[in-house]
């Protein structure tokens, strides 16, 4: 029996490449992780500043109040999408095909979270609430716009992992930084709904 079967043979004094700890795909997904929550830890804390600082009630008089329970169950879909991510982990662990039902289903409830919260601005933009009609729709549409933005990325890159899991097996670096991704959105949303929301 061959042991280096498709494989070079070690070279003496060459020391052979050692298998990564933590895929590339993952560690680049968790540098820009940790890049974004720098930037979002930068948004929140000037909202606080100037939250604080504001003479007078918060938000302003005459600005609508923003819909706390409505982003609550919102909250619940986006939450329990990171449930169903988690589940769709599981199954790709064990057997790659089984993870497509779980994971479409999260996809669909981020989907649910996203077009929500376009209804919602859309209301409040009725109601009154800019970008310039103060502080706090300037705060409030950069911050939550921002982590939009960052929710639709992250499930364009959970469908390109649901699409490889229809066509074929994706590799598990690939799975596992959509992970990240995905987990960042949804860990992060809690935190802005306590800051921005209430």
């Amino acid at each position: 029996m061959n042991l280096y079967a498709g494989r070079q043979p070690p070279v003496p004094g060459v020391v052979p490449p050692r298998e990564l700890i933590i895929p590339s795909a993952v560690l680049g997904m968790l540098i820009f992780v940790m890049c974004e929550t720098m930037m979002f830890a930068g948004l929140i804390s000037a909202f606080t500043i100037v939250r604080t600082s504001a003479l007078g009630a918060w938000p302003p008089p005459g600005q609508p109040r923003l819909p706390l329970e409505e982003t609550a169950i919102n909250t619940a879909a986006l939450l329990l999408s990171g449930v169903l991510l988690y589940l769709a982990h599981r199954a790709f662990r064990r057997e790659p095909r089984r993870a497509r039902g779980p994971l479409l289903i999260s996809i669909g409830l981020g989907a649910f979270f996203v077009v929500f919260q376009g209804f919602e601005w859309a209301a409040l933009i009725r109601e009154g609430l800019t970008l310039t009609s103060s502080n706090h729709g300037s705060f409030f549409y950069l911050i939550v716009g921002m982590h939009a933005l960052h929710a639709v990325a992250a499930l364009g890159v959970l469908v390109y992992v649901w699409d490889r899991l229809r066509r074929a097996r994706p590799t598990s670096s690939l799975f596992y930084a959509a992970q990240v991704f995905w987990y960042f959105v949804v860990g992060l949303w809690p935190i802005l709904y306590l800051r921005v929301y209430l």
